[in-house]
């Protein structure tokens, strides 16, 4: 009995030891900041927080630029986003262009603290070095703002920085920026933007139950903090642009709408990133983007699942409804109104498998984003307090069963969960 306890104690202090050599590989020496920041480094800084949509996270609604405070909500609880100024006691004015970028790369904060992977170090880490010190010296050129950083409200025993040591070491390496140099500059820039700086793959993947990016890259998963469902970019049947021509792959990114007789528009979580970021990012790499994204390598699914036809009942029913509320706009064939409204018929975003999409549409309406090329975009009633969970299932069960659109028919159970939040 003494020596079995001998040998667990042994594993697991061997364990321990691995855990925490995990944690601090690849870490790097913490040095002072030996010369001022130069306008250059500002400016590029600047562009460089657009870009990796910053102030999405880091802006409480109506609240001061990076100054924090804004909740997200995650299945193990709220995580709030902290203040990037340079306030002395409760941003980064204590920090160095090295304490930050052991933040960026390896997800540690100023005091040695482990950050939870909300904040995407886990694709931000693949930035370079002088680009965090750029974004570094944007910060730093902001006002500070004293509003103090609000504690998580995670349940046990995600709280823990043990917990998070044990999730780091099993899902976190370290990474670097990859060049392929039998690719062209515009795909490697490309990639960089998709891979890193826009974290794309901490939305457009599908997560296991601990919150860790599993399955291809980039193939798509439900949003865990908002439950829309963000679509394979490498799958013709969800999002895949690879038989786009480039310039309407960049129209989507920069103006939120393209090819209207396809249905290609951005909504739900994708508007903020378009009005935040995409549509402030230059001709070029947004043209790189286009180009990363049109060469991703398809996901091709054998011999795919033919889904189960949907019952009359809910044909015969949603189309009544269809009748009442949606042939107005979207054409008694569903083929819409371009620019204004979007076809039903033929649009892939209204037979993928996950129908979450459509249900928060239909519940909560909304916009494309205002942009440049599209100043007053068209936008979708809410049918919340309209529609049942029964009679909004009947509605999207005869949207994607009709004009031959190939979809699964979506359960009032369903409805009732993406209604309240689950």
């Amino acid at each position: 009995m003494k020596r079995v306890l001998i040998v667990l104690v042994l594993l697991l202090a061997a364990g321990v030891a691995l855990v925490l050599a995990l944690n601090f590989r690849d870490e790097p020496p913490l040095l002072a900041d030996t010369a001022p920041f130069t306008a250059q480094q500002v400016a590029r800084g600047e562009y460089l927080a657009r870009a990796g949509n910053c102030a999405g996270c880091h802006t409480e609604r109506g609240g001061v630029p990076y100054a924090g405070g804004r909740g997200i909500a995650t299945p193990f609880g709220t995580v709030f986003a902290p203040n990037l100024t340079p306030h002395p006691q409760h941003g980064l004015g204590g920090w160095t262009s090295a304490l930050f970028w052991r933040a960026m790369h390896n997800g540690r904060s100023a005091d040695g603290r482990l950050l939870y992977p909300v904040f995407p170090y886990t694709e931000l880490t693949r930035i370079t070095r002088e680009d965090s010190d750029s974004l570094f010296a944007y910060l730093r050129s902001l006002p500070g703002t004293d509003k103090p950083n609000r504690p998580h409200t995670l349940s046990f025993p995600y709280d823990t920085q043990a917990a998070l040591a044990v999730w780091r070491a099993a899902f976190f390496r370290p990474g670097a920026v990859a060049h392929d140099d039998t690719r062209p500059a515009a795909w490697n820039r490309g990639a960089y933007l998709v891979e890193g700086l826009g974290h794309c793959n901490a939305c457009h993947s599908s997560r296991n139950a601990l919150g860790a990016s599993s399955g291809i890259a980039l193939g798509g998963g439900l949003i865990p903090i908002q439950n829309w469902y963000a679509p394979s970019l490498n799958d013709a049947r969800e999002a895949g642009v690879a038989d786009w021509e480039l310039s309407k792959i960049v129209a989507l990114l920069h103006d939120g709408v393209a090819d209207a007789s396809r249905g290609g528009s951005v909504t739900g979580p994708m508007v903020e990133v378009v009005t935040g970021s995409l549509q402030h990012l230059s001709a070029d790499d947004l043209l790189a983007m286009a180009t990363y994204l049109k060469a991703l390598p398809p996901h091709d699914v054998k011999d795919p699942p033919k889904p189960a036809p949907i019952s009359a009942a809910a044909l015969e029913q949603g189309g009544k409804l269809y009748e009442q509320h949606c042939v107005g706009c979207h054409g008694k064939q569903g083929e819409g109104a371009a620019p204004a409204y979007p076809p039903l018929a033929g649009n892939r975003a209204v037979t993928m498998a996950s129908a979450a999409n459509l249900v928060h549409i239909v519940l909560e309406g909304g916009f494309a984003p205002s942009t440049p090329a599209n100043p007053r975009p068209y936008g979708m009633p809410p049918f919340a307090t309209v529609l049942s969970d029964a009679e909004l299932a009947s509605v999207l069960s005869h949207v994607r069963g009709s004009w031959g659109n190939a979809g699964t028919e979506v359960s009032p159970l369903d409805v009732a969960r993406l209604r309240s939040g689950r």
